[in-house]
């Protein structure tokens, strides 16, 4: 049994995409639910993992991520709307990332009419690093004030336009924080609801070319 490590993580997330690529599944066949085949994905990934003999935190409803011991959840979304719902735990998330990694996997699903199966065909497997889950518009946007020197109330006005869910205590806390304590710059788009809501087009576009947003993957885009 071997311990499994982010490193080992990606390059495993790699060779089950490719197998997947090509896998015929019939339980699948005329399924249009997304919550259905991600949560096939995610179970399919997890025994993959632990039939090469890696041994892993499993995740729970305490955790809510699929690897705590590594601090990665994993998310499955499919190319034509690529996003999911995450918990909400504070306003703090927008700004300084989700306080985990993310793991996507990212698919275009065909079904074969003769064979009544559907393959997923893996577009993309991109690993976003803890430090780079913040919301982009929100990350770049408090970056550029300060790095033109903006101050206190600069970062308070920028705070409340973007109608973050928290009251005037927490937002001048938060402002606080962030002129002590500048946010890395975040590639996710996370909208305001009671759970964030995350859209991955950027990540895909950007993978293996910014910092912390990383290529695990690259399949067919047909």
């Amino acid at each position: 049994m071997t311990q499994l490590t982010t490193a080992k993580l990606c390059s495993e997330a790699k060779m089950f995409s490719d197998m997947e690529s090509r896998h015929l599944e019939p339980s699948l066949f005329g399924v249009t639910d997304g919550k259905a085949v991600g949560t096939y994905l995610e179970h399919k990934f997890r025994a993959f993992l632990q039939e090469r003999g890696f041994v892993f935190e499993a995740g729970n409803s305490a955790s809510g991520i699929d690897f705590p011991g590594l601090g990665v959840d994993m998310k499955v979304t499919s190319i034509r709307q690529p996003q999911s719902s995450c918990p909400f735990k504070s306003a703090r998330q927008k700004v300084y990332g989700l306080g985990y990694s993310l793991m996507v996997f990212v698919y275009g699903k065909s079904d074969d009419e003769t064979s009544r199966t559907a393959t997923l065909v893996i577009t993309d497997t991109i690993f976003v690093e803890a430090s780079q889950t913040g919301d982009f518009q929100m990350t770049s946007g408090l970056r550029e004030i300060l790095g033109r020197e903006g101050n206190l109330d600069d970062v308070v006005a920028f705070l409340s336009e973007r109608h973050l869910p928290v009251d005037e205590i927490a937002l001048n806390n938060l402002a606080a924080e962030i002129m002590g304590n500048p946010p890395e710059q975040g590639y996710l788009t996370i909208s305001n609801a009671l759970q964030w809501r995350l859209q991955y087009t950027r990540v895909i576009e950007k993978a293996g070319t910014v910092q912390g947003v990383h290529a695990v993957y690259r399949g067919s885009k047909t």
